[in-house]
């Protein structure tokens, strides 16, 4: 089993400490320092204020701040959570993907999602109905982008012809697919290395536009369905990445934080097929923050 955590900038406004390059040296690096395998952030380019006030959370560009952490660490693994695809051109996404994985030694995961803040979309000039499809276009460009020489694409929404896009990785970065839905097991099957379902309550799934998630015994439904999708689709299960993320033991750096019930729900959390748990940091202070790094990886990580 590997564990990642998205920065915690869970807030808004959110705390001035996590924002600075000492923060997020500071917390890219404990979390290295404590068995944590990977790292990254969000993606919410243009929030509504409506949103923010709401419960959302404000965000750095995740691609910058996602380099700034490769350059204070050698081996975390750089996964954003997630990429809304359809903010940008894929030529541009494969551009900066790259560059990422190269300057990092090849720890860049593309983790990618459909988006569901309608308000941003516009204030990006991005058609909020055609996101899908934007999603499929890209997936296909950005793949061909990274591998291959003299790419032309045709598309609805993309349209290239002889494009090389030098210097490329030295193998291409594996892809995730965000999403509770079957089309997102599909895009998985077809485009990915990885799904990133997430527990969903039927009022937040409703909110996220994606299927409700609510149980272990749902979760592997889901699950089920995709290795169908892969064996039909003559792919072997085990080359997939999962992730989730763990409801047992409550969340590092609480006082009721109990590491022997997390270590259980991550053990069955594995027996359904999970390869990465999305573990839950504090964002109050950077220095609660780094406590709880540092407790999950010495009564969590060790333990595993």
């Amino acid at each position: 089993m590997k564990f990642a955590f998205t920065h915690p900038m869970h807030s808004h406004p959110y705390n001035p400490e996590l924002v600075d390059g000492a923060g997020i040296a500071a917390v890219a690096s404990a979390a290295e320092a404590a068995g944590f395998d990977g790292f990254g952030f969000t993606d919410h380019p243009a929030p509504t204020d409506k949103w923010l006030k709401a419960g959302g959370h404000d965000a750095l560009d995740p691609f910058v701040a996602m380099g700034f952490a490769a350059a204070h660490t050698s081996t975390l693994w750089l996964i954003p959570n997630v990429v809304v695809l359809p903010y940008r051109n894929p030529f541009v996404v494969a551009k900066a993907g790259a560059t990422l994985d190269l300057l990092s030694g090849g720890r860049f995961v593309l983790a990618v999602g459909v988006g569901y803040l309608k308000r941003e979309f516009t204030a990006l000039g991005v058609d909020f109905d055609d996101r899908a499809a934007l999603v499929e276009e890209a997936l296909q460009v950005i793949r061909a982008i990274w591998t291959s020489d003299d790419v032309s694409f045709e598309g609805k929404n993309f349209t290239a012809s002889g494009i090389t896009a030098h210097p490329r990785p030295a193998s291409p970065p594996p892809i995730w697919i965000g999403g509770n839905t079957a089309a997102a097991r599909r895009r998985a099957v077809a485009y990915g290395d990885g799904w990133c379902p997430f527990p969903a309550p039927a009022v937040l799934a409703q909110t996220a536009r994606t299927a409700s998630l609510e149980s272990l015994a749902e979760l592997k439904v889901g699950i089920d369905d995709l290795r169908r999708r892969l064996d039909e689709a003559g792919r072997d299960p085990a080359t997939v990445d999962i992730t989730f993320s763990n409801a047992q033991g409550g969340v590092p750096g609480a006082g009721s934080f109990d590491a022997d019930a997390y270590v259980d729900g991550v053990r069955q959390l594995a027996e359904l097929g999970i390869t990465w748990v999305q573990v839950q940091v504090p964002g109050d202070s950077l220095a609660h923050a780094k406590e709880a790094i540092a407790q999950f990886g010495e009564q969590v990580i060790a333990k595993l």
